[in-house]
């Protein structure tokens, strides 16, 4: 497993990596403000979330009060309207005196192209409310095209980059609606979008981008099919975990991430079952992941997810399926530095163990049964990529690849997920053209040690 995961972050995501930034030696990744350990010591954090979140039946009647004039509402691929709930939030807004104006048919991981065609549309009708309803891909769009309305100066590339969006609300206020249980989006600092000329996704990351109003009614998830629901379960169930044992967790995400777990393990067999209390507390334990995860971060498991999704000719692989498929290995890859962390979620849950390590493959055994009972596949094979692949096979490809470890103290983030690793000895750093070199003070002995041979190949796990 070890071997495999190495390859597979090294082929799909390490040569995109950079580092944060190391406190203690004055320098800090440019416009970050997070908390980072290093050598024990805790610099300045921040923890940022909407400033109001509406929750519960009926939550969506919040928008007969809501203050403005102009609002646009930024919608998917029509199930919104299907169901009635577009006509309900018309109805609202004109309720509060708002005039509203619609952007439909935003696509599932949406393109810079639709973020700029809707922020034009955004500068001819100049509202001062934007409401983005549905699951995370128009939320998302919406966030982007937020960022160019009020900035349509503003190029893409000007904010690839974390923390690098300028100043919003000058021109409106963001209210998101969630309608899966999943993404969290309505209540982080993250966009997702797509540039399909390079076939990059790109996490922007800027808590400007938090939305300011959050609604989540659990009448939206009402209307989630079985498979979606399964999938955006356990993304939300990676969320949390990953945020627990992040580099990153602190007092304030902990508390959001366990219980998030807990509300999962809990609610969403019956969920996917058709049980509508469990498909409500689903909605809230999602939410709960999402607020642990602005702050704490993730790992792994969502970097391979973000690259390894729509890399493979077999076709795309739904992220929350792929976060189930690579959950279970990392929780065994990373045990080796926070089986701790891995065996207290154990505890709170109920599993058997005495040991970390007993609590720890007690743990990957429930979330591989929890998996099973949504019938998601295990791993790739069974999805159907071939070991053949070029991506596993190519020498070139994994040579060009190849990552070090440096044994640090503080983990790297992906740029391109926001997905942070553990902590020593397997945080990784990775060499990228915009990376300012680790400083030797930093660096263990062996400073850099190759992660995989020129000879090495894949085998069948």
């Amino acid at each position: 497993i070890d071997k495999i995961l190495t390859m597979m972050y090294n082929v799909f995501v390490a040569k995109q990596s950079i580092e944060i930034g190391y406190s203690n030696v004055g320098y800090i990744r440019k416009g970050s403000i997070l908390v980072i350990q290093v050598k024990e010591m805790l610099v300045m954090a921040r923890f940022t979330l909407p400033r109001d979140l509406y929750f519960g039946e009926n939550a969506l009647e919040t928008l007969k009060t809501i203050k403005g004039n102009k609002a646009v509402l930024c919608l998917g691929g029509g199930s919104m309207k299907r169901f009635g709930f577009v006509d309900k939030v018309v109805e609202y807004l004109k309720e509060a005196g708002i005039e509203t104006k619609l952007i439909e048919g935003i696509e599932p991981d949406p393109s810079v192209e639709t973020v700029m065609k809707g922020a034009k549309v955004m500068q001819e009708f100049e509202p001062d409310l934007i409401i983005a309803m549905g699951g995370g891909s128009p939320i998302d769009a919406a966030k982007a095209m937020w960022v160019f309305y009020e900035h349509p100066e503003t190029t893409f590339d000007d904010i690839k980059d974390p923390f690098t969006i300028p100043p919003l609300r000058n021109k409106a206020t963001f209210i998101a609606i969630p309608s899966t249980s999943g993404t969290a989006t309505e209540v982080t600092a993250f966009s997702v979008i797509t540039d399909y000329s390079t076939g990059i996704k790109y996490p922007l990351a800027d808590f400007e981008i938090t939305p300011d109003v959050a609604i989540v009614d659990p009448s939206l998830a009402e209307t989630m099919p079985q498979t979606l629901t399964a999938h955006t379960g356990m993304d939300a169930l990676t969320h949390a975990i990953e945020a627990y044992v992040a580099g990153l967790h602190s007092p304030f995400s902990d508390p959001l991430a366990i219980h998030a777990i807990e509300m999962i393990f809990d609610n969403l067999k019956a969920s996917y079952e058709g049980d509508m209390q469990a498909r409500g507390n689903m909605h809230i334990a999602q939410c709960l992941a999402g607020m642990a995860f602005s702050t704490a971060l993730l790992g792994i498991v969502h970097s391979l997810a973000h690259k390894t999704g729509a890399v493979f000719d077999t076709g795309h692989i739904p992220h929350g399926c792929a976060n189930a498929i690579y959950l279970p290995y990392v929780i065994q890859y990373n045990a080796k530095v926070c089986e701790d962390r891995f065996a207290m979620i154990a505890r709170k849950l109920g599993l058997p163990g005495v040991t970390d390590k007993a609590l720890t493959l007690s743990l990957i055994k429930a979330v591989e049964d929890l998996r099973t009972s949504l019938h998601i596949v295990s791993n790739l094979k069974e999805f159907g990529v071939k070991e053949a692949h070029p991506s596993f096979q190519n020498p070139h490809s994994i040579r060009e690849a190849r990552t070090y470890c440096l044994f640090l103290r503080i983990p790297p983030v992906c740029p391109r997920c926001s997905a942070l690793l553990p902590s020593p000895p397997l945080s990784l750093s990775f060499h990228h053209p915009d990376a300012v070199p680790v400083p030797d003070s930093l660096q263990s002995s062996p400073a850099r040690t190759p992660l995989l041979p020129d000879n090495f190949s894949p085998v069948r796990q």
